[in-house]
This record gives C-alpha cells, sequence and structure tokens, in this order.
C-alpha cells in the first residue's frame, strides 16, 4: 500500500537505498527531506516492508521527480507504476505546469515506464551519473494544469 512516508519509515528506506542506487542519499538527507516543505515522499509498504519508495519537488509552479526505487525483488508487480500515479496525481492537484526527471540512458525499464506517462527525452546531460559513467537524459511532461 502506498503511504506518505514517515520517519518509522527512515530505516528501511535508508537500506533501500544502498540497495538500489549506486550513488545513494544518506538517512540524514532523507530525513530531511521528509520535512522539506517543497518534498513529498511516499512509501510503497507491505506488512511492514517498505518495498519501494519515491519523492517528488515541487518548486516555481515545475515538479521534478528525484528519486523511485523498488527493491529488486520486487519490481515488476507494478510499485515503481503505483509510486508514478501518486507523484503526478499530487503535482497535478497542486496545479504544477510540468513535471521533470533524470534518468540513467542505459535504464530502459524506467525509460518505459516514463514514456507510458507522457513523459519524453528532451536533453542530455553527459557523464551526469558515475559509479558507472554514465549520461542522463532529462524526461519533461508538460501541459499538466490549465
Amino acid at each position: 500500500m502506498i503511504r506518505r512516508m514517515e520517519p518509522c519509515h527512515l530505516e528501511q528506506t535508508a537500506r533501500l537505498e544502498r540497495e538500489c542506487f549506486s550513488e545513494t542519499w544518506s538517512y540524514q538527507l532523507l530525513e530531511a527531506g521528509i520535512h522539506s516543505p517543497y518534498d513529498v515522499y511516499y512509501v510503497w509498504e507491505q506488512e511492514g516492508q517498505v518495498m519501494g519508495y519515491c519523492c517528488l519537488r515541487l518548486l516555481a509552479g515545475e515538479g521534478e521527480i528525484q528519486r523511485i526505487a523498488v527493491l529488486p525483488g520486487c519490481r515488476r508487480l507494478g510499485i515503481g507504476r503505483k509510486m508514478m500515479e501518486a507523484m503526478v496525481n499530487y503535482a497535478m492537484e497542486s496545479r504544477v505546469h510540468a513535471i521533470s526527471l533524470e534518468v540513467r540512458e542505459s535504464n530502459l525499464p524506467a525509460r518505459r515506464l516514463y514514456e507510458s506517462f507522457g513523459f519524453a527525452a528532451e536533453a542530455v546531460r553527459k557523464g551526469y551519473y558515475h559509479n558507472p559513467r554514465e549520461d542522463a537524459l532529462i524526461m519533461w511532461k508538460g501541459g499538466l494544469s490549465c
């Protein structure tokens, strides 16, 4: 079930970070984020286990998906899709006009998910990611508010 992240989720979310990303966010950064007036964090929790989490930042009429992660053993179950739905819906309710995100160029499953939500690649950041070094695609979804 998807819900807003709370302090009780931080330990598991920090572990999830280490499992899913080569460049991880610290426990302290996650903790600061859930208290930020600009960010909304969600977790996908089942039977007390955090199986995924995501973060959306809203600023100056735009949204930025900053993080989305699902435990490797829980992928392809629709968790990422539900978290994307939650973030896009929150952004629309908040009346942002566009949402952006960055994704590793080689991450085809994530790119397909984002494209299914109407995101399109609009730019490349050369050498953006490290460990391994890779370009980032900048994807945008516009036309959210009237």
